[in-house]
């Protein structure tokens, strides 16, 4: 079954969507397409980019805390989505808020500790409109592995 969800140039396609924490994200980025063959979608500053791989992607994000992945789902409707889950027992980290790339998100832990973040598209922003850059250097590129 296919979630229907409007399209947002700000986030890749699919619906479920992995997101890496790695101390040094340049880094992570540049060995990611390296060893497996992933494309830089969308650079965010130094902080943060999307990662995309045929038709599925992953978030690779700076932390040095303990938690090393979250998940990031989009849904139709955070608020309906909000109130099932926290019916069902999830507990809440960040109440649904809409931000610049054209998203509304909550967060929510799950029964065994682990992060979702639930993300409804409101409109279609260009991610250079916010400040990401889809024109990336080719240091991201997927170069032949020796």
């Amino acid at each position: 079954m296919t979630v229907p969800f409007r399209a947002n140039r700000s986030m890749p396609a699919c619906s479920v969507i992995p997101v890496l924490a790695y101390p040094d994200v340049r880094e992570a980025v540049r060995w990611l397409c390296t060893a497996f063959g992933f494309r830089e979608r969308l650079r965010i500053g130094e902080h943060r980019s999307q990662l995309v791989f045929g038709d599925g992607a992953v978030v690779v994000t700076q932390s040095s805390d303990a938690s090393p992945a979250s998940v990031m789902v989009r849904v139709e409707d955070v608020e309906h989505h909000r109130e099932r889950a926290v019916n069902a027992g999830a507990r809440v980290v960040n109440e649904p808020a809409a931000f610049p790339y054209g998203e509304k998100q909550y967060t929510v832990q799950d029964i065994g500790g682990h992060v979702w973040t639930f993300s409804e598209t409101v409109e279609d922003v260009a991610p250079e409109d916010w400040g990401g850059a889809t024109d990336v250097p080719n240091d991201t590129d997927v170069r032949r592995v020796q």
